[in-house]
Formats: C-alpha cells, structure tokens, sequence
C-alpha cells in the first residue's frame, strides 16, 4: 500500500530542501561595545530590545559565544579574516592586518557572492577588506537606503550576497535613543558598578542606546522582508565586546569578551533553539564560506559549525581564546597585556604584567573619577577601583556561577590542576599564533593603521614611548615658561 504524506509535510520539506540546496545569502549585523547580558534574551531586565528578542525566538541562541579581543578593530580583523589577532597582525586597537592577507571578500567571491560593509568599518588596508559596496555611517547613522539597494540589485541580477551591517550603538558617547524610556530608581545595577545616582543616569542613557541599536536591527529585517529574501538568508547579530564601563570592554574578563550570537536560517535552524556550543567571532567566515558549498582560498584559524546550527551537533570546541593589548589606546598603559582560556565554566586569565597599572580610556571617564573620589569613604567604590587598576599574575574565576568574574579562585590549591590545565592550553595557543608574550606587547604600536601608513611613505615612525616623552618634554618645557 502506497505510504501517503500529509501535504503541510511535503510543503515543509520542500522549503527545507530548497534553501540547503542553493546558495544562502548572509547578513551579519553587528552592535558597537555592547554587554551581552544587557539584552532581553540575554536576562537582562531593563533592556528594551523587542527586535532582538523576537528574532532569537525565530531561530537559535548561542550561551558561549565569544570573541578574541575586548576591542573594536582587532574584533571585526578577527571577525572578518576568520584569523587569530595576532596571526593577521591586527591585534592593538586602530590596527591593520598584513598586506596579503585574505578576508571574507576574497572567500566568498569565487562562490559567486558579492559582499557590502554598511556603518562602521575600523578595519585596514583596503586590499585586505576589497568590499564590492562600503558606505560608511555618517555620525553614527546607517545608511538603510544603501543597504536596500544592495539588496535589491543583487535579487535582480540573482546574485547570492553577504551584507555586514555595522552600527556604532551603543558606543560613547550615550547620545542617541530616548534615556526617558528608563527609570534610574529602578534599574539593576551590576555589582562591578558603583551604585550611586549618576551610575544609574548614565546607564540609562545606554539602555537607550541599546534600544535605538535595537531599532536599526529592526529596520535591516525589514527591508530582508520587503525584498522577500528573508527566507534564503542566514541572519547573524552579534553585541560585540561589553560596554565601555570597568570589567567589561578592555579586558578579557567575561564580559569583556562573551557576545551575544544569535543565528536564523528558516527551514534548516529550528526556532526557539538554544545551544551551549562555544563558538567563536573567528567561525563566522568559515561557517559561512561552508554554508556555501565552497572551501577557503587560504587558511583560517576559525572552524564551521555549520552542524551545530543544523542540530547535527551539539558541542564545537573545547576552549576559546582572548586577547587584551592596552599599548597604544586612548589613555592606555604603556603596556599591559592580557591573555586568557575558557572552557565555557572555568575562565583563565594571563595578566602579563601585574606590576604595571591598567588604565584606559575607561579610567578617564568622569563617572570613573566620580568612584575613585568616593573609594576613601564607599568599600563598593574602593574594591573597584582598587581591582580594575591592580591585578595579580594570574586570574581564574567559575563563570557559570560568577559571570562578573568577583571571585578570583586562583590561589585556592582546590582548583590547581584546573589552572595547570587551562594555562597549558593558553600557552599552546599563544605558541601558535607566534605570540611571545611581553615582547608581542612592546611591538604593538607597530601594528598600529597610522604606523604602517607611515612606514608605507618612507616615514620612520618614533615609537609610541617616544612620542609620549616627547609630548610629555613638551609639556614641561610649557610650563616653565610659563612660571
């Protein structure tokens, strides 16, 4: 006797078949310096983020996504090349990764695609990121007309597409959104935070942030579904590093560098899905490039876990890796370099010189300032300062249980094989991607845009230490001219 299907089945099927069986468009859209525990779906309490929420309902959310630097540009290198920081040479903030170096653009092409960036770029040189369509944001606002045209352009010419929408939200400076949306008296401070009134009032202004970058994801599915690709289009948000206060961007703790990944591929992901798997920035290319039936033209570090979004598999990798350059950021050490492990519980962190102290642009903050006058006479406020600034050598914290990394279990004997462990395979890595440690610090300003720019024409740039004693005899000699 014939077997006979239920129409919806076949119907199901068939949509399922169709999208695996031709080429997926990719749209990847990613935030600016935003905590991903600050987002609804991510239990956040205050966040408005009803786009975010409801598109991570339509298909799967990671819970150990991460990514391999607490900053901007080495991030979207990594993001964009599917290769370690240091490995592209993109590994300081405002880098640029060695010429010859090949990037998604140069993955992808020869699978027929056509790649556009749209917002914010901070990533060089332009051989390396050679995208077909790059409109850059004008004072932080996207460009939405140019991100429908693309689409529009490549549906009618049939061409498959991969679109990297970049926002600057929720960045400093807290100028966009409507803070009034928030009520400080109510907001959940995070216990890294010193809670007093003008925490809360500048957190508003970040929520509010959120919330407008919330909206600009919002209007990037809409025109996916105006278009009518929404259906043959994997979709990717990603909330980069932690926001710009202490113990998250700038540091390798784990709200430094855990991110928000939340995937849609209809037909293929299943909605409401949530995955444990650690899955890493550096993935993104490969995944995609194998999504697409193809293979690199060159090597990535990252790996495809085009199974785990098809529910083939459920775990990735074991560890994943992280690292911090201060040398050379806006009101940074002169150096002070972080390394860290993590198998999705146990958090390993590397300080490379615990003598120094840890500054950057965070630590010139007024609101920053505003806690260290009050650490003579608040604990909360003394134990934050006092621990952003001084850290020991090494740093091991149980982030399924502390996931503001509070509780420093490095000297407890209880957890040395784990350290043992952890260490090893940091090293490991570090070996890997050829990174002397100390030594990979002090040459960080020559990984530096501007610096390889000079060297390009000829200029022999003074070193970054030689450019602020410079500054700095400036300054004196200023000053005594003026007594």
């Amino acid at each position: 006797m014939k077997k006979i299907i239920p129409l919806f089945l076949i119907g199901t099927a068939a949509i399922s078949f169709a999208q695996e069986s031709s080429k997926p468009n990719f749209v990847l859209f990613i935030a600016d310096d935003c905590s991903y525990y600050d987002i609804g779906c991510y239990g956040s309490p205050d966040a408005l983020t009803p786009n975010i929420d409801r598109f991570a309902s339509e298909g799967i959310k990671f819970t150990k996504g991460y990514q391999a630097a607490p900053m901007s540009s080495p991030t979207r290198h990594n993001l964009y090349t599917g290769l370690w920081p240091v490995k592209s040479g993109a590994y300081p903030n405002h880098t640029c990764a060695y010429d010859g170096t090949k990037s998604v653009v140069h993955h992808l092409k020869p699978l027929g695609y056509k790649v556009a960036l749209i917002g914010k770029s901070h990533v060089k040189p332009d051989s390396v990121f050679p995208f077909d369509v790059y409109v850059p944001d004008k004072k932080g606002i996207i460009d939405f007309s140019a991100v429908a045209s693309f689409v529009e352009e490549c549906k009618a010419s049939g061409t498959p597409f991969c679109l990297f929408v970049a926002s600057k939200q929720p960045h400093t400076p807290w100028n966009m959104g409507d803070p009034g949306k928030f009520t400080p008296e109510k907001l959940s401070i995070a216990p890294i935070h010193v809670d007093i009134p003008e925490t809360r009032k500048e957190f508003c202004k970040y929520l509010a942030e959120i919330n407008y970058m919330d909206d600009e994801f919002g209007q990037t599915l809409k025109i996916l579904d105006e278009k009518q690709v929404a259906d043959n289009s994997v979709v990717v948000f990603l909330s980069e590093q932690g926001n710009t206060l202490p113990f998250a961007k700038w540091t390798c703790y784990d709200a430094g560098v855990h991110s928000a990944v939340l995937v849609r591929w209809p037909g293929v992901i299943r909605p409401n899905s949530v995955s444990d798997a650690i899955v890493e920035y550096v993935d993104i290319v490969p995944t995609f490039v194998d999504i697409a039936g193809g293979k690199g033209v060159s090597p990535m570090d990252g790996k495809s876990f085009q199974n785990v979004l098809k529910g083939k598999k459920k775990t990735h990798k074991k560890y994943t890796f992280s690292i911090q350059t201060t040398r050379g950021i806006s009101n940074g050490s002169d150096f002070y370099g972080i390394r860290s492990v993590c198998d999705g519980k146990y958090r390993y962190i590397l300080n490379l010189t615990p003598e120094a102290k840890f500054r950057n642009a965070c630590t010139n903050m007024a609101l920053y300032k505003k806690w260290e006058t009050l650490a003579a006479e608040n604990k909360q406020a003394q134990m934050i300062t006092s621990r952003y600034v001084s850290r020991p050598a090494i740093e091991l914290y149980d982030v399924e249980k502390d996931k503001y990394c509070l509780d420093n279990l490095a000297e407890n004997p209880e957890y040395a094989q784990i350290i043992k462990r952890l260490d090893a395979e940091l090293r490991n890595w570090m070996k890997e991607c050829e990174d002397l440690g100390q030594e990979t610090e002090l040459k960080a300003h020559e990984r530096k845009a501007t610096f390889v720019a000079k060297q390009k024409k000829g200029v022999i740039p003074v070193s970054e230490k030689e450019r602020r004693e410079k500054k700095e005899k400036k300054k004196t000699t200023r000053n005594r001219k003026e007594l």
